[in-house]
């Protein structure tokens, strides 16, 4: 997607996801002096993919929280949020396809997928206010609606291209589910006042 910058947010005792794209010069010893370079090649372009940066979440307070304690290495870019937990598989990549609406608008773009209407209820959905292709102006954010009442089955997926006025947002964001600061929440304020996509 052209990304060359990447910082992870981490919590306590998450070592392994720092270690995981550290570079691991013992393991490449090996696999060169046993003749695998196969292997040794997959090693090495992990490390090698974007430049790799660190910030430790104090508390974990929700998304909103953590996405603020990267403020400072952000500045006034746009920036990509991709929550790990939420596999993506497609030909273009999603956050290429959320990057591409979001040069084309200006705005930030929220990646959203189909759902079974039966399964709306698990799900932050969109209610989209008008459609061009596959990009909707989103109306509103509905966090998990009672089952049939939902306004459409585009369910919000951990992709975000957010623009830098989402901080501000964030700043006064008051504890929502879970006493957490929540980004849909924030994100549903700044759709107020500047459209987002989806």
């Amino acid at each position: 997607a052209g990304i060359e910058d990447i910082i992870i947010v981490t919590g306590r005792h998450k070592r392994a996801i720092e270690d995981h794209f550290d570079s691991q010069k013992e393991l490449e010893m090996v696999l060169k002096e046993k003749g695998k370079s196969e292997l040794l090649e997959k090693v090495q372009y992990s490390t090698e993919l974007a430049n790799i940066f660190y910030v430790r979440q104090k508390e974990q307070k929700g998304l909103g929280h953590a996405i603020s304690s990267a403020r400072q290495f952000i500045g006034n870019e746009p920036f990509a949020v991709l929550l790990g937990d939420d596999i993506v598989e497609s030909e273009v990549p999603a956050v290429k396809q959320l990057i591409d609406v979001y040069e084309e608008t200006g705005h930030s773009v929220i990646g959203v997928q189909e759902v079974p209407e039966a399964d709306t209820h698990r799900y932050g959905i969109i209610d989209p206010l008008t459609k061009n292709g596959r990009q909707y102006e989103v109306k509103k954010f509905v966090e998990k609606p009672a089952q049939g009442t939902a306004p459409s089955n585009l369910a919000i997926m951990g992709r975000y291209v957010l623009t830098p006025e989402i901080f501000d947002y964030l700043k006064t964001q008051k504890e929502g589910a879970g006493n957490e600061i929540q980004l849909t929440d924030a994100i549903e304020r700044m759709n107020n006042d500047n459209q987002v996509y989806a």
